[in-house]
Parts: C-alpha cells; structure tokens; sequence
C-alpha cells in the first residue's frame, strides 16, 4: 500500500492507493475471471497487462454466463474503466464482437480504453499459427491457432505493428509492404500456401483503425494520472505461472509472461506500485493443452470430475475442449504461488469435490527413486510421478454456506491442509460460481 497527497487547500490529506493483481498459480483455468468480477466491485480501473484472445476468463453474474477473452473483468460494472494494456497482444475484431456481445445481453457499455501502444494481431499472425500446428503435425504445441506466439515472435524481432501507426498512413504503407516481403517467401516456400496482398492487408488495418479508433489511449499517463487522485487499479492476468515463458513447463507455455511482476511492464507503471497479489488456485487441477502434469488422472476418473468441474463442465472457454484433469498439486501451486510474490490466495471450486468419498492430494514428486518437494526443470518433470497424499472427503453439497466455519470440518481440513502444504494465506474460499459463492476467512499464516 502506498499513498499520496493529491492538490487541496492545505495539501495535507492523504489518500490511499492501491494496486492490485490477480494471477493464476497452475496452468491458468483457476478462476481468476470469477475473482477479478467479484473485486472489481470496489475497483475504479481493471487492466489486462498480457496475453490475447487465446484463453478465457468465465464469468457468472446477474446478466448470464459470459467467456471474456480479451476484455477485462470488470466489464459488468457501470463504474470502472477498462483497460487493455501495451502487453496484450490485440486482435481488434475480436475485441470489437466481444463488446457487441455483452451489450447484446442487456450489459450497459463499459468505458474501455486502449493502449496506443498495444501491438495488433495481424491476419497473418492467425494463418502462420495454423500453418505451423499443421506442420508440426504429432509435435505441436496444442496451440489455440490464435496468432499468438507468431505474433509475440513478431513484437520481439521488431517487425509487429502497434496501434499507434494504424494512424499514420505513410508509414504503416512502408511498414506492410516491407514485413510481407519476408512473410510471403516463408507463405510460399515453407508452408506452400498463397501470399498476402499488401494492398488487400493496408485495407484491412484501415478498418482495424476506424474500429479501434474510439478507444485509443496513452494508458501509462492515464494510470500515472490515477493513482495520483487515488484510484484503485486491478490488474487481471491471464492464464498461471506454469505457463509462463521463462519460469514455466517450456516450451508447452504461452508468449507472455503470466506473472504478476511482468503487469508493471504490461500497463506502464513503476513495479513498486503492485502491493497485493492475489494468487487463484483451483482445489484440484485442470490443463489446456499439451506439456508435463504430474497429477493428472485419466479414463472415467477424470471424465467424473470434468462433467462436475466448474459452472456446466471443465471445458476451455475459447475452444470448448475438454480439459485434461487431474488432484491438486501442492509443488506446483506453491512454486505457482512463490514466482508470482503471493500475497493471499483464493481457493476455487471447492464445491466440485463434495461427491468424493476420499480425495488425493499431490504433495510430492517422485523422480528417479528419490522424492523432491520442489518444482524442477521441464526434462525432469517429465519423468516425475506424483507422490500422493488421501485426505477423507466430506460427501455433501456446501454451495450456499457463507460462514467458514460453518463448512464441513473434513472440508476446512482440506483446505487448512492445503494452505499448510503451499505456505501461503487462503483468505477467499469459492464455493459456486456466481459473485456472491465466496466466503472469506482469517488465515494463520502471515506472509
């Protein structure tokens, strides 16, 4: 928490600021969209800082059901604004249906501003991801085909396009025709399939521009205004650390970094400034994807716990395929946890597990004959095998239950015993799926 002293009559009020962020722990698919929705309520700004439209964040409030996959959480609010930050990589038509899609259902229009320096998914980006899975054939990444790592290729080789210059005709001509010169040989002579016209590609980002022309922004001075008057900014990220380039299960991992640190970056602001982090963990474990799960389970097991999971079944919200399944992991979630500097955890769909009799939980990995309890390097989690612990479940339905203590005690244990295993505070507990299915505790362990 940090504080200011915004212009008044004597300049001695002080005000508090506080920014936030909310992360995933796992392999992303733990919640956050719920969490953010529920704490955007006492938010004035919600920021997307990485990541596209690849994943998606479910939500259940009082106007339906909702997959957001580029807006911020904080949508369904009529007193936040939205805000997608420079580290997201942007595909403008998507963000434009998704807007037309809430407000659609009778959502009111949210305020959304976007980075002027955000860079664009181009249509491009879309087909080389295509193209490459299909090369890739049995070796691919499982990748989404959204465009993304083509396009986080492209931001890092300094051939992407932000939406600053879809406003200068010049140089976006110069800048089209230039970047398709190495495209299309690659189109043509790698993947054998038809180069892009420059002209046809300068029409498309002309539109592109009249779409996003309304809510083009300097977000870091907007932000850096902000805080000065005392507001409280949220910043939402996407998927969870295991997926995370540098610190994740590479080279299945997304293209962004799914850390909290990397939301300074993100958005433009100083990292000093990020003072809760609140890290979503699941109480079992679910997967989008391919790469390395030592926990998961298979066959009816696992299909049992998907039909369950979360509000009408574990399925990606971008490309409705099933999840791959599997018991909590206390080694990843606490090195989850660790990389991304938790502050507090909330615990979500506690409530799928009321119909077991006994409930596994991973607190070990087992590598070579010895045990570890730490999160090793890709190679080696390869060939670990979950050391598993059984816990007694508590066989009834605890959807409704605000009071923890009103909880089963096998399901506060559980809970309790996870907390212990991951070192770090549980202090909301989501027990269903809509805003209010959360009860908040006070944890024994201070961090």
């Amino acid at each position: 928490m940090s504080f200011c002293k915004p212009a008044g009559k004597n300049g001695l009020e002080w005000r508090v600021i506080m920014v936030k962020a909310v992360v995933g722990a796992n392999w992303g698919d733990e919640g956050k969209g719920k969490i953010t929705d529920m704490m955007a309520e006492k938010a004035d700004i919600i920021v997307r800082f990485q990541g596209g439209a690849n994943a998606g964040h479910t939500i259940v409030n009082n106007y339906g059901k909702f997959a957001l996959h580029t807006l911020p959480s904080g949508v369904f609010y009529s007193h936040t604004t939205n805000i997608i930050g420079n580290g997201v990589a942007l595909n403008i038509p998507v963000l434009i249906e998704e807007i037309k899609s809430i407000t659609d259902r009778s959502v009111p229009m949210p305020k959304i501003l976007v980075s002027d320096r955000a860079q664009i998914v181009m249509p491009y980006h879309i087909l080389f991801d295509q193209y490459e899975e299909e090369r890739l054939g049995g070796k691919s990444f499982g990748s989404t085909k959204s465009g993304i790592a083509p396009f986080y290729s492209d931001k890092f080789a300094k051939t992407g396009f932000q939406v600053s210059e879809l406003f200068e005709e010049d140089l976006l001509k110069e800048k089209v025709y230039r970047v398709l010169e190495t495209k299309n040989v690659l189109l043509e002579h790698l993947y054998h399939k038809p180069a892009v016209d420059p002209e046809e590609l300068l029409d498309t980002l002309h539109g592109y521009r009249d779409m996003i022309a309304p809510y083009v922004c300097d977000v870091s001075a907007y932000l850096d205004r902000a805080m000065k008057e005392g507001n409280t900014i949220l910043l939402e990220g996407q998927l969870g650390t295991l997926k995370d380039p540098d610190h994740g299960i590479y080279p299945m991992v997304t293209s962004s970094s799914t850390l909290a640190a990397y939301g300074a970056i993100g958005v433009g602001l100083p990292p000093y400034e990020i003072k809760q982090i609140i890290t979503v963990c699941k109480a079992y474990s679910s997967a989008v994807g391919a790469g390395a799960f030592v926990s998961e389970i298979f066959g009816e097991e696992a299909n049992e716990l998907r039909v369950r999971g979360g509000d009408g079944g574990e399925f990606g919200a971008t490309t409705g395929r099933p999840r791959r399944m599997g018991w909590f992991d206390c080694v990843a979630s606490r090195y989850g946890c660790r990389l991304q500097g938790t502050t507090e955890v909330a615990f979500t769909v506690l409530d799928v597990l009321g119909y077991l009799d006994e409930i596994p939980v991973c607190v070990g990995y087992e590598i070579d004959g010895e045990v570890t309890t730490d999160f090793p390097v890709t190679a080696k989690l390869e060939k670990a095998k979950p050391v598993l612990k059984i816990l007694p479940g508590w066989k009834c339905d605890i959807r409704g239950i605000r009071n923890y203590e009103e909880l089963p005690e096998n399901c506060r244990r559980y809970v309790e015993f996870v907390e212990e295993q991951i070192g770090y505070p549980i202090t909301m507990v989501s027990n269903g799926s809509g805003r209010s299915d959360i009860i908040y505790r006070e944890s024994s362990i201070r961090r």
